[in-house]
């Protein structure tokens, strides 16, 4: 009979020092991808894109570091229709993004270092992790509300002006 009391300790002591553990780790596993950091503080500056008579503007966020660039558009619920983000990169080079924590659809438009459009990725999937790769050598990155490219005409060939890109000034 006294094995009884025993066994209910031990499995109440080994449920109170293993639950913390498995909630830690689920929380390492899980909430990491979800939780929302540190807000970023990104510049805001204007961007055109010239498309063939066409000249665009969009009001954008500025992604030049590290840190900015790593947090992008992620936990926004929405985005105006002539708002975006410019992520720049310090060389031309192949680009990957994704969708992770991102809750909108977006166009992502890649740059090539002349500031033309490389190509487009359009309607991207929110919160996916697949990769968004450029067609070849990228400087930046512009991504605007999912569905503006075709809205707008805006395909590959066409030109972006901002200055971070050596482009005229818009």
């Amino acid at each position: 009979m006294r094995w009884k009391p025993f066994l209910s300790t031990a499995a109440l002591l080994l449920c109170a020092f293993a639950a913390p553990l498995i909630g830690a780790s689920w929380t390492l596993f899980i909430g990491a991808s979800t939780a929302r950091a540190e807000p970023v503080r990104f510049e805001r500056s204007e961007l055109v894109v010239a498309s063939g008579a066409a000249q665009h503007r969009f009001r954008i966020e500025l992604a030049v570091t590290p840190e900015q660039r790593a947090r992008g558009l992620q936990h926004r619920p929405f985005l105006a229709e002539d708002a975006g983000m410019l992520f720049v990169y310090e060389g031309p080079g192949p680009i990957s993004m994704w969708m992770l924590n991102t809750l909108i659809p977006l166009d992502m438009i890649f740059i090539g270092a002349d500031g033309r459009i490389v190509n487009i990725a359009e309607r991207t999937t929110p919160k996916s992790l697949e990769s968004i790769l450029s067609a070849g050598p990228a400087v930046g990155v512009l991504e605007v509300l999912g569905g503006t490219a075709g809205r707008l005409g805006i395909r590959a060939g066409d030109r972006i002006l901002h200055p971070l890109l050596g482009t005229a000034k818009p």
